[in-house]
């Protein structure tokens, strides 16, 4: 089994990666894979500042080859990547430089909008949420388009924030699901909110249909933060093979 894991910090003393190799191995996972936010280019949310894989991946990069020596957990040295419209050509050099195994790509913000927190959308109007929702989704399509990630992450993430969850509609994931199914692009299992606010995996399984009609496979992922959150969540994806009918894709199949 395989599930994605972030890990943000840089790797000069190799313990926070030493700690989830350890908790993936508790979890019984074959195989992990390391997928740090990498934010190429700034943004008006701040958030480039705060990662830097950029910088560093180099150095986690030696910190991942020194580790294989010493676990059977298969590891992948890989990024979740913010996508940003318009900056097609600078992400496509850098990931060609960086030659990551794989590539999560996530779209965080999109024009105006923040998608990583509720609060912008507290006292939005219910047609001012939904318009933000509608964008999000605009980029997510986008996004897959653009053909330069093996992986879409976070399908949906406004369901993650109250304020905006219930504006995602059927045309939506319909609209999603048939870009998915003229790519190579695979879309992820989420299981960052099963122990927080949704209390399930995201995409919400009621909407699966959508993709599974069209043929589309997905890759699990943990959106772990912290050893335990790998611990955590790993069950609720093994729960969700077992109840649900869809495909799931080995990363293996779907590695740059």
């Amino acid at each position: 089994m395989y599930t994605d894991v972030h890990t943000h910090t840089t790797f000069s003393d190799g313990s926070a990666l030493d700690s989830m190799i350890e908790a993936a191995e508790t979890a019984g996972l074959e195989g992990l894979g390391l997928t740090d936010h990498c934010i190429v280019t700034d943004d008006d949310f701040g958030r480039r500042e705060r990662y830097d894989l950029v910088e560093t991946y180099e150095r986690r990069r030696s910190r991942i080859e020194s580790a294989r020596e010493t676990t059977k957990v298969q590891l992948y040295d890989a990024a979740e990547v913010s996508y940003v419209a318009g900056e097609t050509e600078p992400l496509r050099a850098f990931l060609a430089a960086a030659d990551f195994e794989y590539t999560i790509g996530s779209v965080h913000f999109a024009g105006e909008y923040d998608f990583t927190r509720g609060a912008p959308y507290a006292d939005a109007t219910a047609s001012e949420r939904r318009r933000a929702v509608e964008r999000y989704y605009d980029a997510v399509v986008e996004l897959i388009r653009s053909d330069l990630f093996d992986v879409l992450g976070h399908l949906d993430l406004p369901e993650r924030l109250e304020p905006l969850r219930g504006h995602t509609r059927p045309d939506d994931y319909d609209r999603v699901a048939a870009a998915l199914a003229d790519s190579t692009t695979v879309p992820e299992i989420n299981a960052g909110r099963v122990d927080r606010s949704l209390g399930r995996v995201h995409p919400n399984p009621s909407v699966l249909s959508s993709f599974v009609d069209r043929g589309v496979g997905f890759v699990l992922g943990s959106d772990g933060h912290k050893p335990a959150d790998v611990r955590r969540r790993v069950p609720a994806l093994r729960r969700f093979i077992d109840q649900h009918d869809v495909e799931i894709v080995d990363v293996a199949q779907i590695r740059s």
